[in-house]
């Protein structure tokens, strides 16, 4: 069973007869503020007691659900990607006074492209010619679009392999997370990243990443300068690429990733099925 709904309408229906395995990608409560977020967090707690295991993404993420005084049986599973999939570019890229930078994921709160937008000319101060190209679609994108300036482009739910390979910088600014895929799929081709520092973020980049590319949620003016002091500098965003591609191959292959989740299945497969310990308060 897998994110908030989804979750919830699984363990609800089975309640512990059969070994469960359970992963949030994200806990509901930080998707939501004041009662729901209150109410998401009882729900989170009394339903870890219906899972076998609870599957994190990053240590962080599970770090957040303890804070949050959920219990369960752990497991940590970094993301992964498709390797024969995301590769980076057969010619290497050369930088021009246009840089390109590239956004790619579902346009809504969570993945923070409003704060990204409100950057944007600040970024444009420094780089009159740059672009910024937002790849996905979402329930935010129509108003987006409205708030946006003309150096910004909206292509919707395209392929996003070959806008990473001509990006000079790749950006996701979230508000929360697991472990994002976007940041790990530019890597491996071969693109540095520049992300918020929530859940999974530091994980999922090399140490020599997180110096230069990790800045804080909800601050249009941090995220500016990280991408400005980064696009002055293309000597360094080649090293920077070249240090995130032998991350992602190293650390985050979907192969890795599929075979730890089957190793968990496969370790439950013989498991009594988990005791439904109180009844559910409707």
């Amino acid at each position: 069973a897998h994110s908030a709904k989804a979750g919830l309408a699984a363990r609800l229906a089975v309640r512990g007869r059969v070994p469960t395995v359970f992963q949030p990608h994200a806990w509901s409560f930080e998707a939501v503020d004041g009662p729901s977020a209150r109410l998401a967090l009882e729900w989170e707690r009394r339903g870890a007691r219906w899972a076998s295991r609870v599957v994190c993404v990053s240590e962080a993420e599970r770090a957040t659900g303890e804070r949050a005084g959920i219990t369960a049986r752990w497991d940590v599973i970094p993301n992964g990607v498709d390797l024969t999939r995301f590769l980076p570019a057969a010619e290497p890229r050369e930088a021009t006074a246009d840089p390109l930078v590239v956004c790619v994921g579902r346009i809504c709160r969570q993945k923070g492209q409003d704060v990204l937008v409100r950057a944007w000319p600040l970024v444009q101060e420094r780089f009159p010619r740059a672009r910024l190209v937002l790849v996905g679609d979402g329930p935010d994108a129509a108003a987006l679009r409205r708030q946006a300036t003309a150096s910004v482009r909206f292509v919707g739910a395209d392929d996003p392999v070959p806008w990473y390979r001509q990006a000079d910088l790749v950006v996701l600014p979230s508000r929360w997370e697991g472990m994002a895929l976007a940041p790990l799929e530019a890597m491996a081709c071969g693109r540095p990243v520049v992300v918020t520092d929530v859940d999974g973020a530091r994980e999922s980049l090399p140490a020599g990443l997180a110096a230069h590319c990790l800045v804080p949620p909800d601050d249009p003016a941090g995220l500016a300068r990280a991408l400005t002091g980064l696009l002055r500098d293309p000597h360094r965003l080649g090293a920077l690429g070249g240090l995130a591609l032998r991350h992602a191959r190293a650390h985050h292959d979907v192969r890795r990733t599929a075979d730890a989740v089957a190793d968990v299945y496969r370790e439950l497969l013989g498991a009594e099925p988990t005791e439904c310990r109180e009844p559910l308060n409707t």
